[in-house]
């Protein structure tokens, strides 16, 4: 029987999960490939106290150019040197396995140039145990993808939900997090939406053959929420919920991840704690749903095992789901929407003197950018001075570019306080 030797780049809490099933289930997985899967090498920064039953050592070589190793596993973080690390493995005709999404939202399509009879396995770097690279790549392949919409994000989801559940401050809500281990003692990535963001951009790559950037689609977080926009959202039957998207009109793609009001009853909206799930519409299959832990260390150490396996069968496609010379298809000639072209509905919030004439002044405003109000309440929390308040009002459809600018404009009135907040609403 074949044996096939892998080295462990980062034996964290993932890479150690992934010695522990490779070793633990090894008859199982032996049964699925016919061949007998070895971690033969952990590389880490440190040796001591790590608790794992390989031999260790901190040099990356004992990895990469030890011709006994077949496959490469990269579970470090970072993005430079995980990408070196992806080049001189595919390089030296070794598969590379990684949960690295940053690094792939980067070098995702440098990589799938590089394979040259290599294989690539990435299914760990989006949504940790939810297959869902394969359900695109192989499941929904015959598909035209219309959409994807998703939780990509546990700790937001997480913070989301004790602020909408139990009345819960982000600032607080944010502490239980990180107590918890949902969230890391800097939590920026997974709060200001660059997480989501990265694994939003290797999904659309899957669904549509299109190469964009961070840089290139609207990124928002969730650090400026307040108890008062999810009262709002609860009285109109929405929940609130961070979302990463991706929405095809004809050959032009929107890629936008910020906070959505979305119906209450829909199942992303029902999607609580640390948990994340995609809906995925294709033009044949219509909507699919997928469910699950995002993160933890057996969760995504169980999708790095199954990119191992599959390397282990064989089983070849390229990377990003798309044949090189494929020039003339739909996807092909995708293109990216514009930011300020997308067309959405929205909440705002608007803390003003509590005088009249000022709601006049904020219509005018709105109505010199044709933007319509849909409903409107005026509130007087607390911890407002008593010569404030605070309007929250929803609109009617517009476009990105009109309420940015009423935006810029309604900041500028002496009567409005503090700078607006806006969440768009989805309709899903």
């Amino acid at each position: 029987m074949k044996t096939i030797n892998v080295a462990v780049i980062g034996v964290g809490v993932v890479g150690s999960s992934v010695i522990e099933i490779l070793q633990q289930n090894k008859d199982i997985i032996q049964a699925r490939t016919g061949a007998l899967i070895v971690p033969k090498i952990g590389i880490v920064r440190n040796i001591h106290n790590k608790n794992v039953s390989i031999p260790l050592s901190t040099n990356i070589d004992d990895a990469l150019e030890d011709p006994e190793i077949d496959i490469v596993v990269e579970l470090m973080g970072g993005i430079d040197l995980p990408y070196k690390i992806a080049l001189r493995a595919l390089a030296n005709k070794k598969s590379f396995v990684t949960a690295n999404k940053a690094m792939l939202a980067y070098h995702r399509h440098e990589l799938e140039s590089k394979m040259s009879g290599s294989s690539i396995g990435f299914e760990a770097s989006v949504c940790g145990g939810i297959p869902i690279i394969k359900a695109l790549r192989d499941g929904l392949c015959a598909n035209h993808i219309l959409s994807i919409r998703g939780i990509m994000n546990g700790t937001s989801n997480y913070i989301l939900t004790q602020m909408s559940n139990n009345n819960t401050d982000f600032t607080t809500a944010l502490k239980q997090a990180q107590k918890l281990g949902y969230a890391e003692a800097d939590p920026a990535l997974d709060i200001n939406g660059s997480d989501s963001a990265h694994k939003l951009l290797i999904l659309a790559s899957l669904a549509y053959g299109i190469h964009a950037k961070i840089e290139d689609i609207i990124v928002e977080g969730i650090e400026n929420i307040s108890l008062e926009d999810i009262r709002f959202a609860y009285e109109h039957d929405y929940s609130i919920k961070l979302l990463g998207i991706a929405k095809k009109q004809d050959n032009a793609l929107e890629l936008r991840v910020h906070l959505c009001m979305i119906p209450k009853d829909s199942m992303l909206a029902k999607t609580d704690g640390a948990m994340n799930a995609i809906s995925v519409i294709g033009d044949k299959v219509g909507e699919s749903v997928y469910y699950g832990a995002g993160a933890g260390g057996n969760e995504t150490a169980s999708s790095v095992v199954s990119d191992i396996i599959e390397i282990v069968r064989s089983k070849t496609a390229p990377m990003l789901g798309y044949v090189a010379d494929f020039q003339h298809g739909l996807e092909q000639n995708m293109v990216l929407l514009p930011k300020d072209k997308i067309i959405s509905r929205y909440y705002v919030r608007l803390q003003v003197d509590d005088k009249p004439g000022v709601l006049a002044h904020i219509a005018n405003i709105l109505a010199a950018h044709n933007i319509s109000i849909q409903s409107l309440i005026q509130r007087k929390p607390k911890d407002l001075d008593t010569h404030s308040a605070l309007l929250l009002l929803a609109t009617h459809t517009c476009a990105e570019v009109q309420i940015k600018k009423a935006l810029e404009s309604l900041e500028k009135l002496k009567e409005v306080s503090k700078k607006p907040y806006m969440i768009r609403i989805e309709s899903l």
